[in-house]
C-alpha cells in the first residue's frame, strides 16, 4: 500500500494544514489532543462573533469597575462586626451555681446559656476560660468568657477562636467568643486539592488552578464591589461571569476552534437562562430577601435590587457546569470526526447528542442534590412542622431554590443540542482546509477504508488511521 500513502501522508505542511497526520495534529494542537483542522473561512467567521463579544465584555468590565470600596458604619449584627484573632491561654472548671449567683461573666452563646434549664445552672460544671487578642489595637489584651456546660461550642486551652469586638459596650464585655478559627485547616485541605489536581492534570491542572484564582479575582473584586455601589446586579453578572468564562475556557483549553464553539454554547445557554430568570423570577415574585443576611445587606444597602441579585446567582451558579458540559460535548464531536472523518454534520450531531444525553442525566441530577443538600436544615424544618408538599414549595424560602435549580437545569440540557449543532457544524465543514496545493477534496480526505482494514495490516496500518 506505499503508493496510497502519499495522499495520507503529505510532504511537510504549513503550520495549520496538519488534520490528516496525528503526529503534526499532536504538534501543533493547543486544545484538548488532535483537533481536526481549521479552515481560514471558519476561523474568521468565529472570530467575527467572539472578538466582538470579547470587546463588549471588556467595555462592561470598565465601566462598571468599582471606583472604591462603600463605607458605611457598622451595625454589630451577624457578619457585620469587628472581629480579631484571638488565643485561649487558660481553661479552668467552675461551679455554674456560684458563677451565676455572682453575676458571673458572659458567655460568647447567650442564646444557648439563655435556654439552659435552672437545674443545669444550679449543679452543672462550667468553664471559665482566658482569652488573649492577638490582633488589632488591644493586641495582647485578655478577657473571661464563661462556658456553659450545654453549649455546642466548648474552649479548650492553646485554642485559636475568632472575636468580637464591640466598641461601645461596657469595657469588660467589649470583646466575646463568636467563632473557632478553622483558617489552618482550611488552607491545608487547599493545598492538598491544588496538589492533587496537579498531580494528576500536570500543566493542564495548573493552569486550571490559574483559571480558578481569577475567577476568585473578579468576583471580590469587580462583581460583589459593584453591586455593592449600586450597578445592577444582573449586568453586573453578565459581565463577569462572560469574563471568567472568556479567560477560563480559554487559559485552560487553549486558543483553538474547540474552544470557541464552547464559548459560543455557553454563552448561548447563559443567554438562556437569563431570560427564563428574569421571566419566571417576576412571575413567582421572588424578593431575594428571605433570610437574616439579605436582610441585613437590604438595610444597609436599600438601592440593591434584591430579586437582581438572585438572578445574578443563578447565572454565575450555573456557569460552572456549562463550562463542564459544553468542553465536553464539543471534545466528543472532535473526537468522533477523528474516528471517523467521512461522517457528516447530520451523522456527528446525533452521536455526539447521544452521548450529551448521559451527560445530561448526571449534571441535572447532580445540581438538584447540591441545591437539596444546601437547604437540608430547612427541609429538616419544613419536616418537623408536618408541612404539605405544596405549602413548603409556595414558601419563598423553598421557592426560590425550586427556581433556581430548574432554570439551571433548563440552560445544561439546552447547551446539550446547541453545543452539539456547533461543534458538528464546525468540524464537519473543516475538511477542506487539509488540502495542500495540487490536491483534490477527495484526496485530501483520509483514507477511511484502508484505516478500517489496519487491524489485519500491523501497525502501518494502524498508524495511518491515526
Amino acid at each position: 500500500m506505499t503508493p496510497t500513502q502519499p495522499p495520507s501522508f503529505p510532504p511537510p505542511e504549513p503550520p495549520h494544514g496538519t488534520g490528516a497526520a496525528s503526529g503534526h495534529g499532536h504538534g501543533h494542537s493547543h486544545s484538548h489532543g488532535p483537533a481536526a483542522p481549521v479552515s481560514q473561512h471558519l476561523r474568521r467567521v468565529i472570530a467575527a462573533i467572539l472578538i466582538p463579544f470579547a470587546a463588549a465584555v471588556l467595555i462592561g468590565l470598565a465601566v462598571l469597575w468599582p471606583g472604591g470600596a462603600p463605607a458605611h458604619e457598622r451595625t454589630g449584627v451577624g457578619f457585620d462586626r469587628q472581629t480579631q484573632q484571638a488565643t485561649v491561654t487558660k481553661v479552668v472548671e467552675v461551679s455554674c451555681q456560684s458563677v451565676n449567683a455572682s453575676g458571673g461573666v458572659p458567655t460568647g452563646d447567650t442564646s444557648t446559656a439563655e435556654g439552659s434549664s435552672a437545674q443545669q445552672q444550679a449543679d452543672g460544671t462550667c468553664k471559665k476560660a482566658t482569652i488573649r487578642v492577638d490582633t488589632g489595637d488591644d493586641k495582647g489584651r485578655t478577657f473571661e468568657e464563661i462556658v456553659q456546660p450545654d453549649q455546642s461550642r466548648q474552649l479548650s486551652e492553646g485554642q485559636e477562636v475568632v472575636v468580637a469586638y464591640e466598641p461601645s459596650a461596657p469595657e469588660d464585655l467589649q470583646y466575646s467568643v463568636t467563632d473557632v478559627n478553622r483558617r489552618f485547616p482550611l488552607a491545608l485541605l487547599a493545598g492538598i486539592f491544588a496538589l492533587a489536581v496537579v498531580a494528576v492534570g500536570r500543566l493542564r491542572g495548573v493552569m486550571a488552578l490559574v483559571a480558578l484564582t481569577i475567577s476568585f479575582l473578579v468576583l471580590n473584586f469587580f462583581i460583589l464591589p459593584a453591586i455593592l455601589q449600586g450597578s445592577n446586579p444582573l449586568v453586573v453578572a453578565v459581565v463577569g461571569a462572560s469574563a471568567i468564562m472568556l479567560v477560563a475556557l480559554y487559559l485552560c483549553h487553549g486558543l483553538s476552534a474547540r474552544t470557541s464553539v464552547a464559548v459560543l454554547g455557553t454563552l448561548v445557554s447563559l443567554l438562556l437562562i437569563g431570560i427564563l430568570g428574569s421571566v419566571f423570577i417576576g412571575w413567582a415574585a421572588l424578593t431575594g430577601n428571605t433570610d437574616d443576611n439579605t436582610g441585613l445587606i437590604h438595610g444597609l444597602y436599600p438601592e440593591i435590587d434584591m430579586s437582581g441579585l438572585l438572578l445574578a446567582g443563578v447565572i454565575i451558579g450555573s456557569l460552572g457546569v456549562l463550562d463542564d458540559v459544553t468542553v465536553t460535548q464539543t471534545s466528543a464531536v472532535w473526537e468522533l470526526h477523528e474516528a471517523n472523518p467521512s461522517m457528516g454534520r447530520g451523522g456527528l450531531y446525533r452521536a455526539g447528542l447521544r452521548i450529551g444525553r448521559d451527560h445530561i442525566a448526571s449534571v441535572v441530577n447532580t445540581l438538584v442534590l447540591a441545591y437539596a443538600g444546601a437547604a437540608l436544615p430547612l427541609m429538616l424544618l419544613f419536616s418537623i412542622a408536618q408541612s404539605g408538599v405544596g405549602t413548603v414549595a409556595n414558601s419563598e424560602l423553598v421557592a426560590q431554590e425550586i427556581v433556581r435549580t430548574l432554570i439551571g437545569s433548563i440552560g445544561l440540557v439546552a447547551s446539550v443540542p446547541v453545543t452539539t449543532a456547533l461543534a458538528a457544524l464546525v468540524v464537519s465543514a473543516d475538511r477542506p482546509a487539509a488540502r495542500t496545493p495540487g490536491q483534490s477534496r477527495e484526496q485530501a480526505r483520509p483514507q477511511v477504508p484502508d484505516a478500517r482494514s489496519a487491524p489485519g495490516r500491523g501497525g502501518r496500518g494502524r498508524r495511518r488511521k491515526r
